[in-house]
């Protein structure tokens, strides 16, 4: 045996460990279960607009039941003609954008041109479109593939699929402008083979409907792109290897770990700013007339970075891809994929308005709901969307100003907070529909009020009646217990409960009476401080028993006495517990704590001094509140009139500027 030497064996673990730290593949501890692998290769022809790909996709049945079909998303073929439910319900307008029936180029579909197992066996024939949420038979966004052989519990199948993706023009999240590709949703992608409602084994695999994003299992990537070698590509993952092809070609290869989808940009004129956060390699990509714009980008992404390993958990990935896409391409902003999200801003946009910063924080907020939690996009959007608009308050207000962390421009100050209470309270959604809802079934609209600002508002009540200390025990117990799982609503609220029942349990036994409201039914809030009236006491003190006690003393006419009432009224069905401040004539303030369930509620003061004010809610911890502008009430009426009006004013600019900032 020959003698190995220490400078060799050295060599060797050198070498080992430099694969290891640059292709983040070897001997990582998962940290899902990794139900399905991916290799694809992919060949873009930037000319026509195309993709020439093959996959082989192997899938492990982690059920207790024996398959004999698998189902796949082809979501680009949403967008193949006018009846697809997709182009159906949006009415081929989406993000601002619409598509152009008459171009031909403007046009999307993806190709299933051959299937074959290990075996060699063709079963291209096998697979079938089918419609299961509205039997729309010209929807081609789900196919059925039917296996010769059953796939029992524990064990893998593999197929390899040939297929054709031919990109569309973007106006929704996905396809090419000019020289500039957003690829998503672009290769054939397995459902999830999970228990339904009735407990009973089933694939989960909805449509493309445009409302709804997505849903798919945890696994692992491997991608090879191959494109001109003058484009800049950027990916979810790790870029693993360049080759240059001697062409004018160039093969990208990208592997990633634990995650549920896999999307890709390209572009000649992108400029790149990469950088490093505690260990996350940052990449942002920018058109060239938006690169001095890098700074606000990077600000943002770290001040969510950093808030987010703070208040939950470290974000669990080594890459962090960010595009910045064309003005022709905005259909494609902002927009969430693992490790990559997708931004949007215009090159003189004023630093008071933080429209960037506020996508930016967005997208990445949905790393972690979207992407590591994993709930299902289709069918619970707002645990997702909600508690994803509800830490992008939290961050916008807490790092730029809770009076202006949206708008602070030209006299403007506006909170990001304040745009999503807007949304809710003049979106017009509230009676429409529950939050609790699938969202292609918003037929009468509302899926953006319902899934996006209305949550955002009710969790910053939830935040503002348990306290931040409480609501940051109950997402960071949500992400250690639910991180890479798919949990949903019931899973969100058990936690809540249970937090709430340790830490304030002499106050809430559970919060089931606050989500029962706020997402199962569609009542409104609305408290009203009706009246106040004070009643001098004039005459006699103490008791008269006509004539029988000749002992009663006279009143004292040195000393005013009063009988002070103020009437509140329920006007919603909400009922939430709310305070009550009441000043007096002499400066002294109390507050009064209602439970908020009678429609009327009297409160009644005796003494020597007046009630001149009241205030519901004075500590504005109830956001759900409709109509705040009536929750005041003063005996002089006068000089409070003109705030009514402004504070209209308000309301209604907040409500437009909600409506032009309305990113997924």
């Amino acid at each position: 045996m020959k003698k190995i030497s220490l400078f060799y064996l050295l060599s060797i673990c050198l070498i080992l460990i430099s694969n290891l730290a640059n292709s983040q593949i070897i001997f990582d501890t998962p940290l899902s279960n990794r139900v399905v692998e991916y290799n694809i290769d992919a060949n873009l022809d930037v000319d026509k607009k195309l993709i020439v790909a093959k996959m082989k996709v192997s899938w492990i049945n982690n059920s207790t039941d024996t398959i004999s079909e698998l189902q796949f998303h082809t979501y680009m073929n949403a967008f193949k003609n006018t009846a697809s439910t997709f182009i159906t319900e949006s009415g081929g307008q989406l993000r601002s954008n619409s598509i152009d029936v008459n171009d031909e180029m403007a046009w999307g579909w993806i190709d299933i041109k051959k299937i074959i197992l290990p075996n060699g066996k063709d079963i291209t024939s096998s697979h079938k479109y089918i419609q299961p949420d509205d039997g729309n038979t010209a929807d081609q966004t789900v196919i059925s593939l039917r296996l010769p052989r059953r796939v029992a519990p524990g064990k893998k199948v593999t197929l390899d699929i040939y297929f054709n993706v031919k990109l569309p023009k973007v106006f929704a999240r996905a396809g090419y402008s000019n020289n500039f590709f957003l690829v998503g949703q672009w290769f054939p992608k397995l459902g999830v083979f999970e228990k339904n409602e009735k407990g009973i084994y089933a694939w989960n695999c909805h449509q493309y409907h445009a409302n709804s994003e997505f849903y798919a299992d945890f696994g692992v990537y491997d991608v090879n792109i191959t494109l001109p070698d003058s484009y800049v590509v950027g990916a979810t993952g790790g870029l693993q290897s360049e080759k240059d092809n001697k062409d004018g070609t160039k093969t990208y290869k990208y592997r990633a770990e634990d995650v549920i989808d896999f999307a890709w940009t390209a572009s000649e004129f992108f400029q790149v700013k990469e950088y490093d956060w505690k260990g996350v390699k940052v990449r942002i990509l920018l058109q060239p007339e938006h690169f001095g714009l890098a700074d606000r980008h990077t600000f943002a992404l770290n001040a969510a970075l950093d808030y987010f390993e703070k208040h939950i958990a470290k974000y669990p990935y080594k890459n962090l891809t960010v595009v910045d896409p064309p003005v022709g391409g905005m259909g494609a902003g902002g927009m969430e994929y693992p490790t990559f999200i997708t931004a949007g801003t215009f090159k003189h946009i004023p630093k008071g308005v933080k429209m960037t910063e506020m996508v930016v924080i967005h997208e990445f907020g949905h790393q972690y709901f979207m992407g590591i939690i994993a709930t299902n996009e289709f069918e619970e959007a707002w645990l997702d969307e909600g508690i994803n608009s509800y830490m992008e308050t939290r961050i916008m207000d807490e790092t730029y100003g809770f009076n202006n962390s949206l708008i602070d421009f030209l006299g403007i100050r506006i909170g990001d907070g304040e745009i999503q209470r807007a949304g809710y309270v003049y979106g017009g959604a509230s009676k429409i529909a529950e939050t609790y809802h699938k969202s292609w079934e918003y037929t009468d609209g509302g899926y953006g009020v319902m899934s996006y600002n209305k949550p955002a508002t009710f969790l910053m009540t939830l935040d503002n009646l348990i306290g931040r200390e409480n609501m940051d025990k109950i997402m960071k117990k949500y992400y250690r217990d639910f991180s890479f799982k798919h949990p949903k609503t019931q899973d969100f609220i058990d936690i809540v409960n249970e937090v709430v029942k340790t830490e304030l349990g002499d106050k809430f036994e559970d919060m089931n009476w606050f989500f029962d409201q706020v997402l199962y039914q569609t009542v409104t809030c609305d408290y009203e401080a009706k009246s106040i009236s004070n009643h001098k006491l004039v005459g006699f003190t103490g008791a008269f028993d006509s004539g029988k006690n000749k002992n009663f003393k006279t009143a004292d006419h040195s000393k005013n006495n009063y009988t002070s009432t103020v009437l509140l009224r329920r006007n919603g069905e909400m009922i939430m517990p709310v305070e009550i401040l009441i000043e007096f004539d002499d400066g002294d303030k109390v507050i009064k704590e209602w439970d908020g369930k009678s429609r009327t509620h009297k409160l009644t003061f005796n003494g020597g001094r007046k009630v001149v004010s009241v205030v519901i809610d004075p500590y504005k911890k109830n956001l759900m509140d409709t109509n705040i502008l009536n929750n005041s009430k003063v005996l002089d009426q006068e000089k409070i009139g003109i705030l009514k009006y402004v504070f209209k004013f308000l309301f209604r600019l907040q409500n437009l500027l909600q409506t032009i900032s309305f990113f997924a």
